[in-house]
């Protein structure tokens, strides 16, 4: 019973912790299979090849955490959706404060920011 205790106590703790948030929304009705690899997704800027968008990939995390963090999310949850690619990734970069002022503990714990990618597939 005592080391069942702290296991609990920190499998609680470390359960309510969760740095990113992920969320998709396919616009197609059209089935495209999953990838293997979030290798096998890009991210373009630009795209000079036709293509069709079959969805819309959104990342919220800690404001802290940057584009280069958020990327390999993005493009696991595209590659759930059988995106080749993601682009225009746009960012809400304002947050949403909570009413209690950030511990030092935590650092900005209490600021979130989304991110949010479209999903291509090229024809």
């Amino acid at each position: 019973m005592k080391t069942l205790l702290p296991l609990l106590f920190w499998g609680l703790f470390l359960s309510g912790c969760t740095i990113y948030q992920i969320d998709s929304k396919d616009s197609t009705e059209e089935f495209y299979p999953p990838k293997r690899s979030i290798a096998d997704v890009q991210y373009l800027e630009q795209i000079d090849q036709p293509y069709q968008e079959i969805g819309v990939v959104t990342v919220t995390t800690e404001r802290r955490q940057t584009l280069e963090d958020v990327l390999p999310k993005l493009k696991q949850e595209a590659a759930i959706l059988g995106g080749d690619a993601i682009t225009d990734i746009q960012s809400d970069a304002t947050g949403a404060w909570k009413k209690l002022k950030p511990k030092k503990l935590l650092g900005n714990a209490y600021i979130r920011t989304s991110y949010t990618a479209k999903v291509l597939v090229f024809k």
